[in-house]
């Protein structure tokens, strides 16, 4: 028996798992094993490959040069062998399975609550596990194989991948009751001139969109106070910190009442974020995405028409 076929599919798991949680530890407890199984069948797999895979430390764990080299095929292994029963599942008159979908955090927490109903009720057997992540790392992760399909923010900067459009979110002006500007009927362009915009984090690709638009209006972003979530930013212009753009499925998700806060439109500002399902080209489960992406569109269009504009794929 040659080495390729003592193999299996579970110490594969078992390595991917690792070199993600950069843990012995950390994967045990991910997976529901034991770590002494977990030890033990990497040692059968480094066994059987001839190969060192992961080196050891006090301050974590992680890849070899062989298994950083090794990691790329395992992950388009273990995708192959979910198509595998994915396609059994389509043969056999259903449509289910576990996938990995990747979600940026200004957009999932405000979203997923209008869709998964409807699509776990259309797609019986579906199950998607969630993770937020900034649009570069989710874009990373989908090239590694860490996520199956990812809801992100355009542009999506690899050519490499399935893009489906779905739908476009305006940006919604918030102001604190005490601001100048609070008590005006309309609010115009004009009137952002000078003044400090918040925003969250730089890695956020929500970040370098207010900053454009900053310049646009003459407006400053305001360097000293970096909101971590939409909810720090709401916070803190809620604290007279400064205004901030916020999206529009957050306000309709977040802000029930403009008691501390006045939540308005600026005369002469039309600024979006278009957000598209994404995916590899030779997933398995492309048709599902399609399908997804599809009814993303139709629950958008129906429920969410007050907030987003659907898009066209």
């Amino acid at each position: 028996m040659t080495s390729s076929e003592r193999l299996t599919i579970r110490q594969l798991h078992y390595f991917v798992a690792i070199a993600e949680y950069g843990s012995f530890r950390r994967a045990a407890d991910r997976l529901d094993v034991t770590q002494p199984t977990l030890t033990a069948q990497i040692a059968a797999l480094e066994a059987s490959l001839e190969t060192q895979l992961f080196e050891r430390s006090r301050s974590g764990t992680w890849p070899t040069s062989a298994g950083r080299e090794l990691l790329p095929s395992a992950h388009r292994v273990l995708e192959e062998v979910r198509g595998f029963a994915d396609i059994a599942r389509t043969l056999s008159g259903g449509v289910g399975g576990t996938y990995k979908m990747g979600v940026t955090p200004t957009l999932g927490p405000y979203l997923l609550p209008h869709i998964l109903p409807s699509i776990h009720a259309e797609f019986e057997g579906l199950k998607l596990l969630v993770r937020e992540a900034p649009p570069s790392d989710l874009e990373e992760g989908l090239k590694l194989a860490q996520h199956d399909v990812i809801l992100t923010t355009l542009p999506v900067v690899s050519q490499d991948f399935v893009v489906a459009p779905l739908f476009r979110e305006p940006l919604k002006l918030a102001i604190a009751r005490e601001h100048r500007l609070a008590g005006r009927a309309r609010i115009n362009r004009s009137d952002l001139l000078g003044e400090e915009v918040l925003t969250i984090g730089e890695h956020h690709l929500f970040h370098r969109q207010i900053s454009d638009l900053c310049k646009r209006l003459g407006a400053s972003v305001r360097r000293d106070y970096e909101g971590t979530s939409l909810d720090t930013l709401r916070q803190m212009v809620v604290m007279g910190m400064g205004m901030a753009f916020l999206p529009a499925l957050y306000v309709k998700s977040e802000i029930r009442s403009e008691d501390e806060l006045r939540v308005t439109d600026v005369r002469g500002v039309t600024e979006f974020r278009n957000h598209a399902l994404v995916w590899r080209p030779r997933s398995p489960a492309r048709v599902l995405f399609r399908d997804l992406a599809d009814r993303i569109r139709e629950i958008a269009a129906k429920s969410l028409s007050d907030v987003v504009v659907p898009l066209r794929s």
